[in-house]
């Protein structure tokens, strides 16, 4: 109870810090526009609650282009994803009859790969959340891509950052409102719409994936 009371005040001194900072107006004034905490969900941080130079990265605007869970389809390696989200959480599930993780006795799987490929959104997260269940139970912490066999949870950079952020890159070439989005945020601090770990993987850090993605693209133009 005191520890709910506790961060409940800390939210709502963060608020009162933030509301009155001026924003800067070669952006949308939307992209801060504040939303009623009542409404707002249990994992969500609100765009008002963005500090000085900072936008959150809100599915409540366009800026949720920018999200995994975006609908945003893209081919890479020569198949088509819904979402970076689909693509992200089907690493998860076996790729073939044969798979360690297909034949694992006691484990059920709920979706096929190719099924949570397709996936946008919640359903995409949620196909994840099963997928992690018998990831416990099989006591594993890669995925596959290509056959390949990856850290799932790596603190520093590795195989599985790496094909994130080439994934991420094609959503981006491959669908321009997303591109143009990115571009219109300019020098912004983005900022996730939802709480994380403080120590989270650094593929988990999709914010920080997409300010280099947007460096090198203003260099580019």
């Amino acid at each position: 109870m005191r520890c709910a009371l506790v961060m409940l005040l800390i939210a709502v001194n963060w608020a009162s810090a933030v509301r009155g900072v001026e924003r800067d107006p070669r952006f949308p004034s939307h992209w801060w526009k504040e939303v009623p905490r009542q409404e707002a969900a249990s994992w969500e941080i609100l765009p008002q609650d963005a500090g000085p130079g900072e936008v959150i990265l809100s599915k409540r605007n366009e800026l949720g282009l920018l999200s995994n869970f975006a609908a945003t389809p893209f081919t890479f390696y020569g198949k088509r994803y819904a979402s970076l989200e689909g693509f992200w959480q089907m690493m998860k599930y076996p790729e073939s009859d044969d798979d360690p993780r297909a034949t694992f006795s006691g484990v059920v799987w709920q979706h096929t790969r190719a099924q949570v490929a397709q996936m946008t959104g919640f359903d995409a997260k949620r196909a994840g959340t099963l997928a992690d269940d018998n990831m416990k139970k099989m006591r594993i912490d890669w995925v596959t891509f290509e056959g390949k066999r990856m850290e799932y949870r790596a603190k520093a950079p590795g195989e599985h950052y790496k094909l994130i952020v080439a994934a991420t890159w094609e959503k981006i070439r491959q669908n321009p409102d997303v591109k143009k989005v990115l571009l219109a945020t300019g020098d912004l601090v983005l900022k996730p719409d939802h709480r994380q770990e403080p120590d989270a993987a650094a593929a988990w850090r999709y914010y920080e994936i997409l300010t280099d993605i947007r460096s090198q693209l203003q260099k580019e133009k």
